[in-house]
């Protein structure tokens, strides 16, 4: 408190207050110097009647000129903290925003050193964002070229095919065909993924949210998936520990986001294999797990997983199941982000394990 009160009256917070004291003391110097210089110079003078006419002249010369000596003096440091902020404006407003005033005082100059400071940050930081936005624009560019451009050449190929009368014989016309319409539905898809993730990442997105058993929505997409996973050859066990929650959430967005996770864990898990399916409540929070064994990632690729068009194993680009538009793990997150939840993955050796993580209704 004393400490407060002793910079207070000193002015070390206050510049208004500085500036009184540095006024004041100026004026008591230039009075007192003022009148020595003018008692030791008018003393020597022989002609008392030069002496009267010198003596107020030379009394309001001697003071302008030590008040205004005195005043620079003391208010030297504040002039001299003006010319850094005006120095610091200037290589801001030329564009060096990484540029920062050092903050020495802790009166309003210190403030307004500090506000500068924080108005470059921003400014700094809303720029690299604008950045990182154009930049996933132009990926966003690249990665729909590419991924769209991949089926729609191999329709084309196989329709010139068929145009020209290539085929041997009916059988090998029917496997074009086939071709197309599989590479026709692969197109379809990442329209849709592609569509979806739009959607998804605009902030005005609406989501039709209700009051649904969890349980039972988890239960009707297993049961779903179970042909799709005899098929590869992968074995779905469940663990649903919970008999019945209602939880609120748009229902076909969360299928959605268990479809996507669902369908990359029989995509790249061993064969023959076992997925695990489990949900756990952990209040105020529902946990499901989706867990699987499959080729290992390097860390920088775990990392990369949830980016969009991010796909970790290029090798399986072009095995039959390989389809997708590298979207799914990313429209998956951006889900369950909405619903106030998360989706980590844990990695280790091989053994994956997504984390959902929902809020229970009312703990959003």
């Amino acid at each position: 408190m004393k400490n407060k009160l002793i910079a207070h009256i000193s002015g070390k917070n206050s510049i208004r207050v500085r500036m009184f004291w540095s006024f004041l003391f100026s004026l008591i110097i230039a009075i007192n110097l003022s009148s020595y210089i003018n008692e030791s110079f008018l003393i020597s003078l022989p002609d008392p009647h030069l002496i009267f006419y010198l003596s107020p002249l030379l009394s309001i010369f001697s003071f302008v000129i030590l008040f205004i000596i005195s005043f620079s003096l003391m208010t030297n440091r504040i002039i001299q903290y003006l010319y850094h902020l005006a120095e610091g404006l200037d290589f801001i407003a030329r564009g060096n925003l990484h540029y920062r005033i050092p903050i020495s005082r802790t009166d309003e100059l210190g403030k307004v050193a500090a506000n500068i400071n924080a108005m470059a940050e921003k400014m700094e930081i809303q720029i690299q964002k604008e950045r990182q936005i154009e930049k996933s624009k132009m990926d966003l560019i690249t990665g729909v070229s590419h991924d769209l451009r991949t089926p729609l050449t191999s329709i084309i190929g196989y329709l010139e095919l068929l145009i020209n009368r290539v085929c041997q014989n009916e059988q090998e016309q029917e496997r074009f065909i086939d071709i197309i319409y599989k590479k026709s539905l692969q197109l379809k898809n990442l329209i849709d993924d592609l569509f979806e993730y739009t959607r998804l990442t605009n902030s005005e997105a609406k989501f039709e949210t209700d009051q649904v058993d969890i349980q039972e929505l988890l239960t009707q997409i297993l049961a779903e998936y179970q042909p799709f996973a005899k098929e590869l050859g992968v074995t779905v066990e469940t663990c649903l520990t919970i008999k019945t929650l209602p939880i609120s959430m748009d229902p076909e967005k969360i299928r959605r986001a268990v479809d996507n996770l669902l369908m990359n864990a029989l995509k790249f898990s061993v064969k023959p294999g076992v997925v695990r399916v489990s949900m756990d409540e952990r209040f105020p929070s529902v946990i499901i797990k989706i867990e699987n064994e499959g080729t290992p990632i390097s860390m920088e690729q775990e990392g990369l997983l949830f980016e969009r068009f991010y796909k970790a194993d290029l090798s399986r680009a072009a095995q039959s199941i390989q389809n997708g538009s590298g979207l799914g793990l990313s429209i998956a997150k951006n889900i369950i982000e909405r619903h106030g939840g998360t989706l980590n993955l844990v990695h280790s050796a091989g053994y994956y394990t997504f984390i959902i993580e929902l809020p229970i209704s009312g703990h959003a």
